[in-house]
């Protein structure tokens, strides 16, 4: 079921969700995208754990309710490091939900997910969705994964002893992160350039071993330095 119809490969993607109709549709909609194809599809989270397992897919749409295991275990099954060590590529996954702002999907996060989206988006915005968390970014509004975490973490835990290694300009850059500022507004409160912010970053990811900048914000949170 892979593509290569150039130079690029195209972004792969795996779709969960118990409706056939809705599973379906979203398929056919992915796979007329030029970049992007379909390679595999799943009703329940047992399956897409083991379907992410066999073809390592970049982007996984993950319903969040499902019988038997739904898309949170699911979710937190396919980020355990013993899975995640084994792969040669990142997976990125986006929880689809009917609730904004949805407690399961905080979860979700908090598990790994890149965030999530409403299943009325207009395929427009699914497709963007795609190609946003593909390149390592989330799909929410900073303001919203805040509140999200702010809403669900009711207790802080002990900080790891690797937040000491950050030098004082990356723990900045941390906070500024996990107030939601973009790399252009942390460079202006820094005194810095955006290629300097964005170095920074990385490190903070490496340091840490963190996978994107929506872990940040959740690691801020879970232990009381955001």
């Amino acid at each position: 079921m892979r593509r290569l119809d150039g130079p690029a490969r195209d972004i792969e993607v795996l779709l969960v969700d118990d409706q056939r109709l809705f599973r379906e549709g979203v398929q056919v909609m992915v796979q007329a995208q030029p970049d992007m194809s379909v390679v595999g599809t799943a009703a329940d989270g047992h399956e897409a754990v083991r379907l992410v397992d066999e073809h390592q897919p970049d982007v996984v749409l993950m319903d969040i309710r499902m019988p038997g295991m739904d898309g949170v275990e699911a979710t937190r099954q396919i980020f355990l490091p013993s899975r995640m060590i084994s792969r040669a590529h990142p997976v990125r996954v986006v929880m689809l939900t009917t609730f904004n702002l949805d407690d399961q999907a905080a979860t979700a996060i908090r598990h790994g997910s890149s965030g999530f989206l409403l299943k009325e988006a207009t395929p427009q915005q699914l497709c963007n969705a795609i190609r946003t968390v593909h390149a390592g970014h989330a799909v929410l509004a900073p303001a919203d994964l805040i509140a999200l975490m702010e809403h669900q973490v009711r207790a802080t835990t002990p900080v790891p002893t690797a937040f000491a290694t950050l030098t004082d300009k990356e723990k900045e850059v941390f906070v500024a992160v996990a107030q939601g500022l973009s790399n252009a507004e942390i460079a202006r409160s820094v005194f810095a350039g955006e290629s300097t912010v964005k170095t920074h970053v990385g490190s903070i990811l490496r340091k840490l071993g963190l996978r994107d900048r929506v872990q940040i914000v959740v690691f801020a949170h879970e232990h009381g330095l955001a």
